[in-house]
């Protein structure tokens, strides 16, 4: 009975013994479990944040990248403001160059000879001291009548020149239109009978370049009649798009 009582302690106690050890390796493989858990759940949490850190660095740089990309073509608009504004600049610089009167515009150069039509009128008067001389641009394009008309009473290379009045001076170019007129105020005498008056029926006018006066000259017909000329008397005006009160009266 004693020796049947002690192998029953012996096999009682191996069990719980055993019993002890599969708990006890249960536990560890649980932990083990869990610390792998718990070490993939970390690697995913660094590898979501490396991601998100990723996305906002790109976003970032997308967003720096479009204020790069603005900035440049804000600086682009305003240098091409810039260089508008001095090409705008150089255009009204050529516009006051031609106000002066004495050059042609680039847009229209100055009307030579074979441009013009010139004819000729007594004005209402007696006896007759002026006549109007109209010029008109018979060509296809614009051009820039300059100055006055350079008048010849008699051979063109030994006649005297007519001087100009300068009060009619107008103060910019008169650029012709195809089609269109201007105008100068001529004086040929004094009125009355003069022994020093001759008689002419046709006269030349030249015109101006923009560095002087222009190759060829136009023969212009002088009214009907012919005109009594004094050339110590004659002056002319400067070609204008309209006969002026005070300015073209001399």
């Amino acid at each position: 009975m004693r020796t049947h009582h002690k192998t029953t302690v012996l096999a009682a106690a191996a069990l719980t013994a055993l019993s002890l050890g599969l708990t006890a390796c249960g536990g560890e493989t649980g932990t083990g479990a869990k610390d792998a858990g718990s070490a993939s759940s970390s690697q995913q949490a660094a590898g979501a944040a490396d991601t998100t850190t990723g996305t906002d660095t790109g976003a970032t740089g997308g967003e720096a990248g479009s204020g790069d990309t603005a900035g440049s073509a804000g600086q682009a608009s305003a240098k091409g403001s810039t260089t508008g504004g001095s090409t705008s600049g150089g255009a009204g610089e050529t516009g006051t160059t031609g106000s002066s009167g004495g050059k042609a515009s680039a847009e229209a150069p100055a009307c030579a000879h074979g441009d013009i039509k010139i004819t000729a009128a007594k004005a209402d008067e007696v006896p007759t001291e002026h006549i109007v001389l109209t010029a008109t641009n018979t060509s296809g394009s614009s051009c820039t009548l300059l100055q006055y008309p350079l008048i010849a009473f008699g051979d063109i290379q030994t006649a005297k020149d007519v001087p100009a009045v300068a009060k009619s001076k107008p103060a910019a170019p008169v650029v012709l239109q195809p089609g269109t007129p201007a105008y100068a105020n001529v004086r040929v005498a004094l009125g009355g009978v003069d022994e020093e008056n001759k008689v002419v029926k046709s006269f030349n006018v030249n015109l101006f370049a923009a560095d002087g006066p222009a190759e060829g000259s136009i023969v212009v017909d002088a009214p009907a009649g012919g005109l009594a000329v004094d050339e110590a008397a004659a002056k002319t005006g400067y070609w204008t798009h309209e006969l002026r009160n005070g300015a073209d009266e001399f």
